[in-house]
């Protein structure tokens, strides 16, 4: 028989609604980066382009920024937990329908929409749940297992999809989350439900202009590398001769600007509102979501550029790529389950702030150790450091969020802490990948530009055809390129040494922001409380 809504879990049964939990947070984060070594194969096995593939991959990333605040306020009409287990079904389904889809129609239909879906009302319902099933002693420990099975997700995802692709099919990936969500379904009858307060209806004009809001903001992040942030690429759209991403990007905020004042009417009249405008003058809950922000932006940010070095500049296999970035996970399992364990009453922001100083130690020692020279195994220690900070992280961030409201607003909480995650990683992809491509075409250029086997000529084409960016591709990839194009032995020798020393520039450009943004990070860490987090209202 199920616990009764709001009892904390006991102990026998604690671990089975952990790992539950722990689950699904592990695959929602999986296809943030499963997919990511396979996309030519899913291309050829669907039908379409590369460029068809990733549009699918940012409708599902754009699906969940738009829904997520609505998804955390399903819970409190409907049930925390019934909202998680109808977004574990409708996530099979997409799973299902995404391992059987015959085209790109019905891949953007099961892993674009449905998933997306499914997601939206998961992750906000996993915040309330680990709310209303631990005590607010453990509720540390808990958020960080969880926070950190997604974190391990994401930096397993390569591997995983690296072997189905190499020796099954990319198709048995969903397959396998179908299986998962099966599990997670069956085990979670052992799951109390959160608490909920009144249940009202929900604010449709408010959820249309947060999801309105999020989805072009996000959506603009996301065509930054191809339009780029601010100067419009040559052929790409602009107004007033400004890139459109930054009327996205405004657009965006003046929406989530007018959902906020619309909430904050909504209170006014004392009518329910799809977020309460209070929650954002609360000072420890807004220093948890920045926290979130900026960890998520690193993070992600460091899951795009490693697996380049690893990848493209050293060209390891996808399942040496994956194997690579694991010892990452190990010291992030430590962090989180062991700091809430054996240092239970330890400050909050002095646990956060030695989590953001190991991000950038990890992101330094990572900038220092790149070289022409350099081998795979220079990224041991760094990942070492960044998964230290990760996990430090995770070991507080929920619990710090969680705990500066009542419990019955865990799940509006969820929502926004999700839309923010999102935010930070759409934002930590985008910017690591535009300032490398960036820094790379500088470079590139302006060693063609030195370099005196080149002709003039050659030059001034190069000039003009690579001014929007230059791809990153691997010194192999650049020579038979050239050698398709009959390109002279001087002139292809040049190419290739320029294209070994910009790769390395763009690289260190994209991690020196990295950690220039871990070090911003360390001025907001002041909101987060000094001392354990305890629940803002007595429980249940």
């Amino acid at each position: 028989m199920a616990p009764e809504a709001g009892t904390p879990a006991k102990a026998a049964g604690a671990g089975v609604v952990l790992l539950t939990l722990a689950a699904g947070q592990f695959l929602m984060a999986l296809d943030s980066s499963v997919m990511n070594v396979s996309i030519a194969t899913v291309a050829d096995d669907v039908g379409t382009t590369v460029t068809g593939i990733q549009g699918a991959i940012t409708a599902y990333t754009l699906v969940m920024a738009m829904f997520m605040i609505p998804g955390g306020k399903v819970g409190a009409l409907i049930g925390h937990k019934k909202a998680f287990l109808i977004g574990c079904v409708i996530y099979g389904c997409g799973s299902l329908i995404t391992a059987l889809a015959p085209n790109l129609p019905v891949l953007l239909l099961g892993w674009s929409f449905l998933e997306g879906i499914g997601a939206a009302l998961i992750l906000p319902a996993i915040v309330a749940l680990v709310a209303g099933n631990f005590t607010a002693e453990r509720r540390p420990g808990a958020y960080g297992l969880v926070a950190a099975s997604g974190a391990v997700a994401i930096a397993v995802g390569p591997i995983i999809g690296g072997i189905a692709t190499t020796y099954f099919s990319w198709r048995w990936v969903f397959a396998g989350e179908v299986a998962i969500v099966l599990a997670i379904l069956v085990l979670a009858r052992r799951t109390a439900d959160a608490p909920v307060g009144e249940r009202r209806r929900i604010d449709v004009v408010g959820a249309v202009l947060s999801a309105l809001g999020l989805g072009v903001f996000v959506y603009g992040v996301l065509r930054s590398s191809e339009w780029g942030w601010f100067l419009p690429k040559p052929g790409t759209p602009a107004w007033l001769g400004i890139s459109l991403v930054v009327w996205l990007m405004l657009l965006g905020l003046f929406l989530v600007w007018l959902f906020l004042r619309w909430e904050a009417r909504l209170v006014e009249r004392h009518r329910e509102p799809l977020v309460d405008p209070a929650l954002l003058r609360n000072r420890q809950l807004t220093g948890g979501l920045t926290m979130f922000f900026f960890q998520y932006l690193v993070q992600m940010g460091v899951f795009f550029v490693v697996p380049l070095y690893l990848s493209v500049a050293l060209g390891l296999s996808a399942l040496k790529t994956g194997a690579r970035i694991l010892p990452l996970s190990l010291t992030l399992l430590a962090a989180a389950i062991l700091i809430p364990r054996f240092l239970p009453n330890v400050s909050p922001r002095r646990v956060v702030r030695l989590g953001i100083l190991a991000l950038l130690a990890g992101a330094l020692a990572l900038l220092a150790a790149l070289d022409a020279d350099a081998g795979a195994e220079i990224v041991t220690i760094p990942l070492l450091l960044i998964g230290l900070g990760m996990g430090a992280l995770a070991s507080q961030l929920g619990a710090v969020t969680v705990s500066a409201v009542p419990d019955k607003q865990s799940a509006e909480v969820g929502g926004i802490q999700n839309a923010v995650t999102n935010l930070g990683a759409s934002i930590g992809t985008a910017l690591a990948g535009s300032i490398l491509i960036a820094a790379l075409t500088t470079s590139f250029l302006t060693n063609i530009e030195q370099n005196q086997a080149v002709p003039d000529g050659v030059k001034s084409q190069a000039t003009v055809q690579l001014e929007s960016g230059v791809p990153f591709m691997s010194d192999a990839q650049l020579k038979s390129a050239l050698d398709q194009a009959d390109t002279s032995p001087d002139v292809a020798s040049a190419a290739i040494d320029a294209n070994t020393a910009a790769r390395l520039d763009g690289l260190r450009a994209a991690l020196a922001v990295l950690a220039l943004t871990a070090l911003l990070a360390m001025f907001f860490t002041q909101r987060i409380p000094s001392t354990p987090a305890k629940t803002a209202e007595p429980h249940g």
